[in-house]
């Protein structure tokens, strides 16, 4: 099992200029502590037009300037929008960030889903699947051939030699952001990683991830090679206090989940599609009640609670074989100061726990909190 740090660029209240640059500056600090505290990735996404909530429209720049703070942990694309990105340029600033971070770089990439973002750029919701279909195909060939050329639907390239490459030989591992059991069907026939952004619970995802298994074996993957692996997403709060825990997550994480939720279930119920989208106001303002908390927080859908409950959480993840969980500390209405304390108890009992098992020691339970 491994862990990453997922990153939102979340901005709080009052959602100003001032906010949205702490936010910045409170995101580069904690994936520095991260990478202390023993933490092998960082995913950031990538959202446009998405205000009073993710911030985060300039993954390559934040992450560069990530890979110049930082020695070892991976930076990942969680992901591109091939949609409103065009392939060539994707390829090139991906290049120059593997160079930056001499060879770190996890290749994420999306279509992008609300109306936002899709019709803020124009692009017809029934062409994002083709397009970035299209796009993920292209980019693999850029970094490995010397002249490149490309006729297409969307896209068309003369022959050029789109420069630099990677420093990763032949080119960084490629994943897709996946949210339906149908995406991680064709991820898997693409050699593609999994980056599962679907708020369920372990138990609901047990048959997209045997799908994805079936699939994957008989990949004709669209790269180099196949990348068989899969990061599942979780809002996470790892506080030595239980009921401390679900207090700051009944207002944070879960309602995270419960937003998250909430929209999409608006928008995929519509007949107009992404038309009928409503606002992403419901990920930061939204509430949840105590009892649907301690749902969300028993089911797995949310890593929630004191180290003990944490790891009982990520064993359901792992039991499905789940490669990667990637965490979300800093969500909703959680605390700079709340984000930087779920990290250093997670850094300090939760992974350590899983290292030490998979060392071959006997690890039945995390050392108790001090």
């Amino acid at each position: 099992m491994q862990f990453g740090l997922f990153v939102e660029l979340i901005a709080l209240r009052p959602h100003d200029k001032a906010a949205i640059i702490r936010c910045y500056k409170e995101a580069l600090e904690q994936i520095k502590f991260a990478e202390q505290m023993g933490f092998e990735y960082v995913w950031e996404t990538e959202h446009h037009f998405t205000e009073r909530f993710s911030y985060s429209t300039a993954p390559e720049l934040f992450l560069t300037a990530v890979a110049r703070e930082t020695k070892r942990i991976r930076l990942g694309h969680g992901g591109v929008l091939l949609t409103m990105n065009h392939p060539v340029r994707v390829a090139e600033r991906a290049a120059v960030l593997d160079i930056l971070s001499d060879g770190r770089l996890e290749f994420g990439t999306a279509r992008g889903t609300t109306e936002a973002e899709l019709g803020g750029f124009r692009i017809a919701p029934e062409d994002s699947r083709a397009m970035w279909e299209e796009s993920i195909r292209m980019i693999p060939k850029m970094w490995t051939q010397d002249r490149f050329e490309w006729n297409g639907r969307f896209y068309k390239v003369p022959p050029r030699n789109v420069i630099p490459k990677p420093v990763q030989e032949p080119h960084p591992p490629l994943w897709v952001a996946t949210t339906t059991p149908p995406t991680f069907e064709l991820a898997g026939r693409m050699g593609l990683g999994v980056l599962a952004f679907s708020l369920t619970a372990p138990g609901q995802s047990e048959e997209a991830v045997r799908v994805y298994r079936k699939a994957i074996r008989d990949a004709q993957p669209v790269g180099a090679f196949v990348n068989n692996k899969v990061a599942a997403f979780a809002p996470v709060v790892c506080l030595a206090d239980d009921a401390e825990a679900r207090r700051v997550g009944a207002f944070s994480a879960a309602a995270y989940a419960e937003g998250a939720r909430q929209l999409y279930a608006k928008w995929s119920a519509s007949a107009d599609g992404w038309k009928a989208w409503f606002g992403r106001e419901y990920f930061t303002e939204s509430e949840i009640t105590p009892e649907e908390m301690n749902k969300l927080v028993e089911r797995g859908t949310v890593c929630v609670g004191d180290p003990q409950r944490c790891i009982a959480t990520i064993k359901q993840w792992e039991a499905l074989g789940v490669d990667q969980i990637m965490c979300l500390f800093q969500a909703g209405r959680i605390t700079h100061d709340k984000a930087m304390e779920s990290i250093r108890l997670f850094g300090e009992y939760v992974i350590p726990y899983f290292r030490k098992r998979e060392a071959g020691s006997e690890q039945p339970d995390p050392r108790p909190l001090p």
